[in-house]
């Protein structure tokens, strides 16, 4: 039977509709494109794999619901924060339950991402005649590496979910997490070996491609083999892949994709665009230029775009990170951080002190290029101290909003990118993509696999990531692989699987008990949990989240409810635990 493209657009949407069929559909289709006759050709082939990219912008209408700020917020590199209201940020702090049926935009939309991916699959065939012998390999790659990506999110989040490789419509229990791992290795190898070598950029400014294929198993392989303790990952045809092949695929990455390192890596960050940076002393001082979201170190990232509209449903194109993390009651003298925010995820003073006092990271410029410390940056902001909690005084720089002057108005913009056709909207005018993958981490992991081989101009990929930062060299040790990869990565979502599969989650509490905090109009506060994390931690089978309670529901049983998630997680407005002096 036919399936309805309309009805593609929308599939995922619960557990039991990964598909689906309408009798009406067996009639002849003379308007609608359907799975009888698209795609037709090449054109209609490319727009197959683009709409499965599409969902997800789909979630930055939830954004700490998307996992890239679960994992953020899951670390130690930041506090829940936001205001009393704020119990998303506060709950995926500290591992508790939100609301009912919480993570549904992320379920949903990742298995709509996996349904499209199944159905171009099942689909690519149609075409026949491709005018470019790489074309067909290269959508082929997208969409294996699409799956891989969505699957690898999930099991992440979730430790155990439904697999499904096909559209048929079937309620499915959970798949072990090998069969799972299996299917995503299988299909990344399958991204890899059809993908043409065409390096950056011509293969395409956004494009999954080899490259970043390589990059993906490399990761899946660290964190499988580290978190469940395993030597190899396996394949849904049989064997598995090595550490050695591994290797193989990453320093053909390194050596052979055109990616590299910026000059600076405070480039990568919007506050030191050309139209904020000359009124900025921090990017202004330093010479900073910004690089733009498409450059040589970015792998793969979710593009924005200056969307119309605030729901999933009107087109959403814009990232809603910098806004949650953003400040609040902000004016000129928040300036460059003055877009209005929600003052989520607040800055570990750990994190802050620790970096500044480690001899092996004296004068690292990446410490001010990543953390602003509010009181020395903006003295004359005061904050706002009627909403603000767990407050440290101290902003990510990575993915916050920034504004800009307009020298011949006088006004002072929400966003910069109101010089580059953009709106000055504090939510609409952010258009900072959401890099998932970028070369640096490419270049930690090779020395992390390798135990600090040369691989890049002459240097490990430790030192030559250190170097960029203004640091010297140093030996290979697996403490300063980890120190490296928390500096450099912070913020970006990679340190709470990091601590995962390094089995080290206990530094979340270390990291994070008695930081000083300000809590409204208290302003000598201690974090603390209200439950012991790591006693949430081993509850949940190693940090892992609540599935919705609607796919639970839908599934009439088949689907069973992760542990560690009765009545007793659940997180409520006004439980914030705090101790003042």
């Amino acid at each position: 039977m036919k399936k309805n493209f309309l009805h593609i657009a929308v599939a995922g949407l619960g557990l039991l509709v990964l598909g689906g069929c309408n009798d009406f559909l067996t009639m002849q289709n003379l308007t609608k494109k359907d799975t009888s006759n698209f795609p037709a050709n090449e054109t209609e082939a490319r727009q197959m794999v683009n709409g499965i990219y599409g969902v997800m912008n789909l979630n930055m209408e939830n954004i700490t619901e998307d996992p890239f700020m679960l994992f953020d917020l899951a670390s130690d590199d930041r506090l829940g924060g936001g205001s009393q209201s704020n119990t998303q940020a506060q709950s995926a702090d500290r591992l508790m339950n939100n609301s009912v049926s919480w993570l549904e935009p992320l379920w949903k939309y990742r298995y709509m991402g996996i349904f499209r991916a199944n159905n171009a699959l099942e689909s690519m065939d149609k075409v026949t005649e491709w005018t470019s012998p790489t074309l067909r390999g290269q959508l082929l790659c997208e969409t294996y590496f699409l799956r891989a990506f969505y699957y690898f999110n999930l099991v992440q989040v979730f430790g155990s979910v439904p697999l499904t490789v096909t559209t048929e419509a079937v309620n499915r229990p959970k798949a072990e997490p090998d069969e799972i791992y299996a299917q995503i290795a299988s299909d990344l190898k399958a991204a890899i070996e059809n993908a043409p070598d065409t390096p950056y950029p011509a293969v395409g400014i956004g494009h999954a491609s080899k490259w970043t294929a390589e990059a993906l198993m490399a990761r899946v392989w660290l964190f499988y083999t580290g978190f469940y303790g395993k030597a190899d990952l396996p394949l849904v045809e049989g064997g598995s892949v090595s550490k050695a092949q591994v290797v193989t695929w990453i320093e053909d990455c390194i050596q052979h994709s055109g990616h590299g390192l910026v000059t600076d890596q405070r480039n990568l960050w919007p506050y030191s665009n050309q139209w904020t940076a000359p009124d900025y002393p921090f990017a202004r001082d330093n010479g900073l230029r910004w690089e733009t979201d498409e450059n040589i170190e970015v792998m793969f990232a979710v593009k924005m775009g200056n969307g119309k509209g605030y729901k999933a449903k009107d087109g959403i194109r814009y990232n809603r990170l910098p806004e949650y993390y953003g400040l609040r009651k902000t004016s000129a003298k928040a300036f460059p951080f003055n877009n209005q925010g929600y003052s989520n995820g607040p800055v570990c003073e750990t994190l802050w002190t620790s970096w500044g006092s480690d001899p092996d990271y004296a004068g690292d410029v990446r410490r001010t290029g990543s953390i602003c410390d509010r009181l020395t940056e903006l003295p004359e902001y005061l904050g706002d101290k009627t909403k603000e909690v767990e407050n440290t005084n101290l902003l990510a720089k990575k993915y916050v909003g920034c504004g800009a002057y307009d020298h011949e108005t006088g006004e002072l913009l929400q966003t910069f990118t109101y010089f580059d056709g953009g709106s000055s909207d504090h939510q609409l005018g952010l258009t900072q993509a959401l890099v998932w993958i970028r070369f640096a981490d490419v270049l930690l992991m090779h020395s992390e696999l390798t135990d600090g081989k040369v691989i890049y101009q002459g240097k490990s990929g430790l030192n030559a990531v250190r170097n960029r930062a203004g640091l010297g060299d140093k030996a290979y040790s697996l403490d300063l692989l980890k120190k490296e990869r928390r500096y450099e990565l912070c913020f970006e979502a990679i340190r709470w699987n990091d601590l995962r599969r390094w089995h080290q989650v206990e530094d979340i509490v270390t990291n994070q008990v008695g930081n000083r905090i300000s809590n409204e109009a208290n302003l000598n506060g201690r974090y603390a949990f209200t439950i012991p994390f790591m006693d949430r931690y081993n509850a949940t089978g190693g940090g892992f989240f609540k599935i919705p309670d609607s796919q639970v529901t839908l599934s009439e049983g088949v689907l069973e409810q992760n542990p560690g998630w009765g009545e007793d997680a659940n997180w409520h407005r006004g439980d914030l635990p705090y101790q003042f002096n």
